[in-house]
């Protein structure tokens, strides 16, 4: 009977049904509870489920029933780890190792719980923000961030945030994250305006929607027996459909590999009607499309990828492999210079989502057959100089180059776009020459167009130091002064915010603000206790905090 029980566990937990299988591994232990591998199967069933103290409980009975058996120090490991517990879990896998020297889960397993410890100097200020052991219960109460909890990526996220808090700095621009951020610390990163800050509170009205909220979560608990069996058969469903768009997607691959292009797009087309959230659908079709010479095509579905991409948060690599395609496609079509300049314009976007090698070379022959037909259109041996001049420019062989070649380029970068290689070149002028205002100009005109407003004040600032009356640097503090007191004044679109707490949030002078236990009650206090609020003003130190807070659109004051 025990092991009846344990067989309907062991397939409700391959078919990621965690919850009935520990009913299962629960009615297998109490026909048989001296069992070891039956609490090791359930301590994996609620690790599965995130319910790492129960997993704990069971490991643990496990390693007091069989110490010898290496498994049981794995599923040990596996528990302290889920609650954060990186040295308990270096520890388990450590003894699980001693048991059996050459068992690669163990291995790797104990490689991951290392590599989460802290190291001296390279910790990651929110790294005991994302592994308390209160973590999962703050998201799921929640209403901001419970709904995340029933997505794999996201779950996902979390868990390699959680095992290497450093890795957090590549999700700040998922808006997931900058709410999960706001549920651990408990900031909502705006201050109260100059009204609130000057308006009684009613207490009634605060303890009237408190008991809404509470009677509303009341209601939702009574009808969720009944949607969670609805989505569970919505789940399952959905499963099945993903396994055969992936079969699909097999075939059109073996058809394509085959020349079979007609087949190869069917498949595609079939895959994309059974899940659309997968966009190599779109991409292999489109690469279909550029074998077959139909470049319009290939053009109409890399966009939609990109599109979808977006909006599904997908892999940066899979948006850059869609814009490469784009503009190989919009190569084979180009016949005039100008015609290489969308072309050139997707391969630079390609690479801004991921620095592909390929799509750098593909970059470079259109940017040189645009240059070949610019000069075959129109040719002026005086033009020919020029572009000479700027081609050992570009190549960064500038012999005896000074600050004003320096300079010079640092502004075609500009134009261009091209922000990080001006920002270089502008910083060459002023190591080069420190007291060429130029340099100084070029440098605060970058940052101005990276949103850097602070960061561009203060290097205008250090070029007035050397020419006081320099009407370029007055000019520039004035700019960036503008658009700082539009963005506290709110005059800013959702986008340019977003944007600008993203980067913001990637500064690690303001990581240490937000993550400073003091600056963090501050932030509260502007919203609950304005006159507290008004107290902390008077500290230098804390000003300058918020006044860079506020530079960085994280904290607004309207």
């Amino acid at each position: 009977m025990a092991d009846e029980a344990k067989a309907k566990g062991n397939a409700a937990f391959s078919s990621g049904r965690f919850d009935e299988a520990i009913g299962h591994f629960t009615d297998a232990i109490n026909l048989a509870p001296t069992n070891h591998v039956l609490y090791s199967n359930r301590s994996a069933a609620y690790a599965s489920l995130h319910r790492y103290s129960d997993a704990l409980s069971d490991a643990q009975k496990t390693v007091d029933l069989k110490p010898d058996w290496s498994k049981a120090y794995s599923r040990l490991g596996a528990a302290h780890f889920g609650l954060g517990n990186h040295a308990e879990a270096v520890a388990a896998y450590k003894k699980g190792l001693e048991i059996d020297p050459n068992n690669q889960a163990l291995k790797s397993a104990l490689a991951d719980a290392e590599a989460s410890l802290p190291r001296r100097g390279q910790s990651s200020p929110f790294g005991n923000v994302f592994n308390g052991p209160d973590v999962w219960a703050k998201l799921t109460a929640d209403p901001r961030t419970r709904g995340y909890l029933n997505q794999p990526d996201f779950l996902k996220m979390m868990q390699e945030v959680q095992r290497n808090p450093n890795n957090m700095n590549a999700y700040l621009s998922d808006q997931r994250m900058m709410d999960v951020l706001g549920v651990l610390l408990n900031v909502n990163l705006r201050t109260a305006t100059p009204e609130e800050m000057g308006r009684d509170v009613d207490m009634g009205a605060v303890e009237k929607e408190k008991e809404e909220v509470k009677k509303k979560a009341e209601k939702a608990k009574e009808g969720e027996a009944v949607e969670e069996m609805e989505v569970e058969g919505e789940e399952r469903e959905k499963r099945e459909r993903k396994a055969e768009a992936q079969r699909e997607k097999e075939k059109g691959n073996a058809a394509y590999k085959k020349k079979d292009f007609e087949t190869a797009i069917g498949r595609f087309s079939r895959a994309l009607e059974l899940d659309d959230e997968d966009i190599s659908f779109l991409t292999n079709r489109a690469a279909v499309y550029l074998e077959m010479g139909k470049y319009e095509d290939c053009i109409n579905d890399c966009d939609k990828a990109v599109e979808r991409g977006r909006e599904l948060r997908a892999d940066y690599k899979m948006i850059s492999r869609a814009l490469t395609r784009k503009g190989t496609a919009l190569v084979k079509l180009a016949k005039s210079s100008k015609d290489y300049e969308p072309a050139i314009e997707a391969f630079q976007k390609a690479l801004t989502e991921h620095r592909n090698p390929d799509t750098l070379k593909k970059l470079n022959e259109a940017e040189k057959a645009k240059k070949d037909l610019e000069q075959q259109e129109y040719f002026d041996p005086k033009i020919a100089d020029e572009e000479r001049e700027k081609a050992f420019i570009r190549s960064g062989k500038i012999p005896n180059a000074g600050t004003k070649v320096y300079s010079n380029r640092a502004a075609c970068y500009t134009k261009l776009g091209a922000l990080p290689e001006g920002l270089k070149d502008a910083e060459k002028c002023i190591e080069l020459d420190p007291s060429f205002s130029k340099g100084y100009t070029r440098k605060g005109a970058v940052q101005f167009f990276m949103k850097e407003y602070n960061k561009a004040v203060e290097t205008y600032q250090e070029g007035l130091k050397h020419d006081p009356n320099n009407q370029d640097l007055l000019d520039g503090i004035r700019r960036c002064v503008e658009q700082i007191n539009k963005t506290n004044r709110g005059d800013i679109s959702p986008e340019d915010l977003k944007e600008r707490q993203e980067r913001g949030m990637q500064d690690p002078e303001i990581q240490t603000i937000l993550s400073d236990p003091i600056m963090r009650q501050v932030l509260i206090d502007f919203q609950e206790n304005p006159q507290s609020a008004q107290e902390h003003l008077k500290n230098p130190q804390v000003m300058h905090k918020i006044q860079k807070l506020v530079s960085a659109g994280i904290v607004q004051m309207k």
